[in-house]
C-alpha cells in the first residue's frame, strides 16, 4: 500500500479540485450561473485533469514497465471520462452533467494512493503491445462514459416528464444533444473495442503465456462487442433511440464490466494476487 505523504497529497489535491467544482455548481444551481463562474469551473477541471494525468503517467509508466493494477485502471478510466465531458462541455454546455460525474471521479482518483498490489507488465518496451493496452483502456473508458451518460439520459427523460427520480439535476442539455453525444462515443468505443479484440489474439501469449482461450473474459468481451454492434446497426438502420438505446448501452457495459473489472477485482483486491 502506498501510504506515504508523497503519494497521498497529490491525489488528495485532485480529489479536492473535482469536489470543489461539483459543490460550487450545486451551491449556485438554483440561481443563474454566470459565464465567469462557468469559466472558472472549466479552468479548475482542466487543472485537475492535468495533475491527475501527470500522476497516472508517473505511477503507471515506471521503471520501464506498465503498472496495470486494478485501482490505476479505474483511475485512468475516470480521468478519461472527465476529460470527454470537459471537452464536450466547451461546445455543448454539459456543466450540469459534469457536476454529476466529478464526485465519483474524486473517489476513484484517490484509490491509487491506497493501492494494495501493483501489477507490472514486463513487456512495456514493445510498441505494438503498448498500443494494444492503450487502445483497450481508451475503449473501456469510452464505454464507461457511455454508461454514465445513458443513466443521466434516463434521469433527464424522467425529469422532462415530471416523473420522480432519486437524483435531480438543476438543468440538462436537450435530450437530442445528449443522445447524439452518446452514439458518437459508442461508435468510437466500438471501433476501439474491435481493435482490442483483434490485437488481443496476437498478444494473448505474451500477456498470459498461452494462446487465446475462450475463458469468461473473452466470452463476455465478445458478447459486449456484439451488443454494441447490434445497437449501432439498429441506430443507423432503424433509427433506434430512447429507452431501447439506453438499455442496450447498459447491457453492453455490464458485460464489459464482468469481462475486465470483475476479473481484476477478484484477483487483485479479493485474492491479492
Amino acid at each position: 500500500m502506498q501510504n506515504s505523504v508523497h503519494y497521498f497529497i497529490p491525489y488528495s489535491v485532485v480529489a479536492f479540485i473535482y469536489l470543489a467544482v461539483a459543490a460550487d455548481f450545486w451551491r449556485t444551481a438554483k440561481s443563474a450561473t454566470n459565464a465567469q463562474s462557468l469559466k472558472l469551473h472549466s479552468a479548475m477541471i482542466a487543472l485537475g485533469l492535468m495533475l491527475h494525468g501527470w500522476l497516472l503517467y508517473r505511477d503507471v509508466f515506471s521503471a520501464g514497465s506498465v503498472n496495470l493494477g486494478f485501482y490505476y485502471a479505474l483511475s485512468a478510466i475516470f480521468w478519461l471520462t472527465v476529460l470527454v465531458y470537459w471537452l464536450t462541455d466547451l461546445k455543448h454546455e454539459l456543466h450540469s452533467l459534469q457536476a454529476f460525474v466529478l464526485p465519483p471521479a474524486a473517489i476513484f482518483v484517490l484509490l491509487p494512493a491506497f493501492a494494495i498490489k501493483n501489477h507490472y507488465l514486463p513487456t512495456a518496451h514493445e510498441g505494438l503491445f503498448m498500443a494494444h493496452i492503450g487502445i483497450a483502456i481508451l475503449a473501456y473508458s469510452l464505454f464507461t462514459f457511455a454508461a454514465l451518460h445513458a443513466l443521466l439520459m434516463t434521469i433527464a427523460e424522467r425529469s422532462l416528464h415530471n416523473k420522480p427520480t432519486l437524483i435531480k439535476l438543476p438543468s440538462f442539455p436537450p435530450l437530442m444533444v445528449m443522445e447524439s453525444l452518446l452514439f458518437r462515443v459508442i461508435t468510437i468505443g466500438f471501433v476501439l473495442l474491435t481493435l482490442t479484440l483483434i490485437s488481443g489474439v496476437f498478444f494473448s501469449e505474451k500477456i498470459f503465456g498461452k494462446p487465446l482461450q475462450l475463458n469468461h473474459k473473452t466470452l463476455f468481451s465478445i458478447a459486449s462487442w456484439m451488443i454494441y454492434g447490434w445497437l449501432l446497426f439498429g441506430r443507423y438502420q432503424y433509427g433506434w433511440r430512447g429507452r431501447k438505446a439506453i438499455n442496450l448501452t447498459l447491457i453492453g457495459f455490464l458485460l464489459l464490466l464482468l469481462a475486465y473489472i470483475g476479473s481484476r477485482f477478484v484477483l487483485q483486491v479479493l485474492l491479492n494476487k
